[in-house]
């Protein structure tokens, strides 16, 4: 890895550095017998540095408490002596996907000092590497300066997190954390507070604390019980259940015997359950996956995983707020089939957690990026509703479960208990018309459920258009409109009554500028272009009068379906309403199409003009015949060879015996 000058790599020192300039050095300039793990890697190998991402360092003190995963991230089989070639790789969870990170053997220090994560053993250096190449993961030092703790959490495991604010006394929240420590996931809590400071019970506000099990007790009645680590591994709680405290003689002395032996580390002590959602403000969960677990008996439930965008004039519809665009917004389907197998449940229900996560704001923000403030909505459907849900619907039907609010965090995540169904998500960018990549993430803490998720959109163009109903086909006489078409026709045709792209866009004026309910200033030459390339099946590079009078009627019949959209008779119609345009007009599209047509299409103020949407159509049409000419056998699949794509690339012409 080769490290940026210094000035955007590292961020801004604290006071007792200003003034000095960091470098870069081997390990083997900063110390003798460097070693990357000595005695396996723990929480005292993790001592923060000059870089305000404490976020992070909680993330791997909660990581070393689980040596199977700590040794997917860090892959052990490293050393600075066997088969040392000055690099180091490490494994993080990258929207959807496991990568290696490589990174080589240089970190940044100040007189002979590590700037940064540090381990208190000064010839180990694990934690210093890890930091570094989750900073290369990121883009730079800088892009880790403040964060959440779930960010790593996520990035270590690929699992999904949860947030509960522990004010709200979320109903039923020590069920929630027993099942989940059962299932292996990671936990932990804070008390919020922008600096550090100590309670009279010993806690640490503004510090990250790990959740390592629960249990109930007998005394009087069941009593619920919390352990908690400190990563300092000091500044323990003082209060009821701590290590001396009188509650201990009041509980038998088996389950003494048996809650004592648990807390094998000083860094560890006991709380009341009740006195946990007291004392501390947030709770922090990160749920592992199937593919993190690899086996183990606890993969009990599925995640599915759909990347998306929003894109401006398209598909970045914004909230509910707005309900013109709304629609708009990407749709997945999700399918509960079975309810929670749990007899304490009353109603029948099952239980999901969706996750968005947004993509890249991180790497970016050195361009200024920030989050962006996101969440979702659920809407119960009705079975086989395959289509994308329009306008109407949203007007007169409310969503079923829905994110509590919309947030400028990475990732928004909520868990709900649904009956079962069929439902439709729709993750939102807060305000329309902004962009950003996501991921969506439903997942299911059932044994044997299925779950069905999938976008409802198609992933392939399968080279589908709907089939209108076949009409007898008649010869009537020409009107007065198909007469004067005939003989302007006849006049700029010329004696080989043909023509061509600039003739076109003569005829096409004259024609419009005689309709009053039209109001075109005609056609560009690009677009006729498109228009003969459509139409000429006899491949002379003009127009005939029968394959003329062909296109008018469609622009006529596509005119009608403009009109319908353009409700303030600007003659230009919104990129969002072109979808409805585009289906009203036969075509069947997937959603990246959708999204094109709004970048090629829409002008600075989201709206496409008569002239850009007949263009439009004009290469749609196109587009279908061509792909139904090369469609032998109806499968909705076609094999081009290059002498094809080329020809219908630069052509846009359709075999001759397509009319």
């Amino acid at each position: 890895m080769k490290l940026r000058h210094l000035s955007s790599w590292i961020p801004k020192l604290s006071t007792q550095m200003q003034g000095q300039t960091p470098s870069t050095q081997q390990f083997s300039e900063i110390c003798e017998n460097p070693q990357f793990i000595i005695d396996g890697a723990n929480r005292t190998d993790i001592c923060q540095g000059e870089l305000g991402d404490c976020w992070l360092l909680a993330a791997i003190a909660c990581l070393t408490l689980n040596e199977k995963l700590l040794y997917r991230v860090i892959p052990p089989d490293q050393s600075f002596t066997e088969n040392y070639a000055g690099i180091f790789h490490f494994q993080f969870w990258r929207y959807g996907e496991w990568i290696d990170v490589v990174v080589d053997d240089r970190i940044p220090t100040c007189n002979n000092q590590l700037v940064f994560t540090k381990s208190f053993r000064k010839n180990e250096f694990w934690s210093a590497l890890l930091e570094k190449a989750y900073a290369k993961l990121h883009g730079s030092y800088e892009a880790l300066k403040g964060g959440n703790t779930l960010e790593a959490m996520e990035d270590f495991t690929g699992g999904v997190t949860e947030y509960f604010e522990l004010s709200d006394d979320p109903t039923e929240l020590y069920k929630i954390m027993k099942n989940a420590l059962e299932r292996g996931s990671l936990m932990g809590c804070s008390i919020d507070s922008e600096l550090e400071s100590r309670t009279e019970q010993g806690l640490v506000r503004g510090h990250a604390y790990s959740i390592i099990s629960l249990e109930e007790v007998s005394k009087d009645t069941r009593i619920r019980l919390i352990r908690l680590r400190n990563p300092w591994g000091f500044v323990l709680w003082k209060g009821p259940w701590s290590a001396n405290s009188k509650e201990w003689s009041t509980i038998s002395a088996a389950d003494r015997e048996n809650l004592k032996k648990q807390t094998i580390e000083a860094s560890e002590f006991w709380m009341s359950f009740a006195d946990f959602k007291k004392n501390f403000s947030k709770l922090e969960m990160c749920n592992l996956t199937p593919d993190t677990l690899q086996g183990d008996e606890r993969n009990t439930w599925t995640v599915s995983v759909h990347e998306g965008r929003w894109v401006r004039g398209s598909s970045a519809g914004g909230c509910r707020n707005f309900p013109d665009t709304f629609w708009t917004n990407p749709q997945y389907r999700l399918q509960l089939y079975e309810e929670d197998d749990d007899p304490d449940d009353e109603q029948v229900a099952c239980t999901v957690v969706v996750a968005l996560m947004q993509k890249g704001r991180r790497m970016q923000r050195h361009q200024g990026a920030k989050f962006l403030t996101i969440g979702f909505s659920i809407y119960e459907v009705m079975c086989g509703q395959n289509q994308h849900l329009q306008k109407d619907f949203f007007l007169y039907t409310a969503s079923k479960a829905k994110c509590k609010s919309y947030i400028n965090l990475r990732e928004v995540t909520e868990r709900f208990c649904l009956p079962p169904g069929e439902y439709v998500i729709i993750p939102t960018i807060f305000k329309p018309h902004e962009e950003g990549e996501f991921i969506l993430r439903p997942i299911v803490f059932v044994s044997d459920r299925a779950l069905a998720s999938k976008e409802i959109e198609h992933d392939t163009i399968r080279g589908e258009k709907k089939k209108k109903p076949k009409r007898k086909l008649l010869q009537p006489e020409e009107t007065d409109e198909e007469k004067q078409f005939r003989a302007i026709y006849q006049q700029i045709a010329g004696g080989d009554m043909q023509i061509c792209a600039n003739e076109l866009k003569t005829i096409l004026k004259n024609v419009l500028s005689k309709h009053n309910n039209i109001k075109s200033e005609g056609f560009s030459l690009e677009t006729c272009r498109s228009m003969i390339a459509l139409m000429d099946t006899d491949g002379t590079g003009k127009l005939n009068l029968q394959e003329f009078k062909h296109l008018w009627k469609k622009i006529k019949d596509w005119q009608l379906i403009f009109k319908r959209y353009d409700k303030d008779k600007t003659w230009s119609i919104s990129s969002f309403e072109m979808r409805n345009a585009v289906n009203d007009a036969g075509f069947q599209l997937n959603k990246q199409l959708y999204d094109i047509i709004a970048m090629r299409y829409a002008d600075e103020r989201l709206n496409i003009d008569f002239d850009s949407y007949i263009c439009c159509f004009v290469r749609l049409e196109g587009m279908f015949r061509a792909f139904s000419a090369f469609d032998k056998d109806g499968d909705g699949i076609i094999k081009l060879n290059v002498l094809e794509v080329r020809h219908s690339y630069f052509c846009r012409s359709v075999p001759r015996s397509i009319t």
